[in-house]
């Protein structure tokens, strides 16, 4: 049987052309799976041709996916989104529009950058301010990937990536907020840990009593005499409003009129919208 061998020698140029499109040792030579592929029939011939194509490109997908580690997201992760993007790719590339990898490669990328956009950002910030951080990001490694390169100040950043400091510090503030920690996680290993919900505080209503009490003095003490002594007498030492009325010699529904009218003209006070019940020369209804 006669096998044909090829006659181009390394070096010469359809070689070198091969080389330089086949860039990686994780591209293999599918081209005969994939015209097979877009002749098949739905069944399970066909998932099978599929499954051994996303076999073969699975290490590619996995290379893919390193470019994004330490963001945030775990590798493992990473590679089943880029996984998913490479299934994707498979299932809609045309063997008639050029190689695989040129179009897999950009649509692989695109879900994981997807994936980041969509599910990776614990607050919903700018675009602008995503692009800060990935320059930062960028920086900060190309500044570090020396062996014992220091960390590089915010000067260091902005003199490298042409940013203002301002815009360098918008970046690293983004960095730490591209994941959330939980309100159940433990902050303590001992057998007395605490979780970080534990930390927080609550709204302590004593202080709200404190705001009320400051800001009703003013408006208390615009108050005629009487009106104070009634209000005292009801709210302090908890008189009813007959025994008002018997301790004053009025009748109870006016002592009920004047407490409304004194609540009333101090709430105004303290919301600064009056209301109009009190004269303007400070004076009030009497008996």
């Amino acid at each position: 049987m006669l096998i044909e061998t090829p006659t181009n020698r390394p070096g010469t140029p359809e070689t070198t052309t091969t080389a330089t499109r086949r860039r990686h040792d994780d591209a293999p030579d599918t081209a005969a799976l994939f015209a097979r592929l877009a002749e098949m029939e739905e069944g399970p011939d066909r998932e099978a041709v599929r499954d051994e194509l996303v076999t073969l490109w699975l290490p590619m997908a996995h290379r893919i996916a390193g470019r994004f580690r330490d963001r945030g997201e775990s590798i493992e992760d990473l590679r089943q989104v880029a996984a998913l993007g490479l299934v994707k790719a498979i299932d809609r590339f045309d063997p008639s529009r050029g190689a695989f990898e040129s179009y897999a490669v950009p649509t692989i990328t695109g879900e994981v950058k997807r994936h980041f956009r969509d599910r990776m950002w614990a607050l919903r910030v700018p675009r602008r301010v995503q692009e800060l951080r990935n320059k930062v990001r960028v920086a900060r490694r190309e500044l570090t990937q020396n062996p014992g390169s220091p960390e590089p100040s915010v000067a260091d950043i902005a003199a490298h990536t042409g940013l203002s400091e301002e815009e360098v510090n918008a970046g690293l503030e983004a960095l730490e907020s591209f994941s959330t920690l939980s309100l159940d996680a433990e902050l303590s290993a001992d057998d007395d840990g605490y979780s970080l919900a534990d930390t927080l505080g609550a709204a302590d209503s004593s202080y709200d009593v404190v705001v009320d009490r400051e800001s009703a003095k003013e408006g208390l003490r615009r108050l005629p005499e009487r009106e104070r002594a009634i209000l005292y007498m009801r709210f302090f030492e908890d008189m009813t409003q007959s025994r008002i009325a018997d301790h004053l010699g009025i009748s109870q529904m006016h002592v009920s009129r004047l407490i409304s009218r004194s609540c009333a003209r101090v709430r105004d006070e303290v919301l600064g919208q009056r209301t109009g019940t009190r004269g303007t020369d400070g004076t009030s209804e009497t008996a």
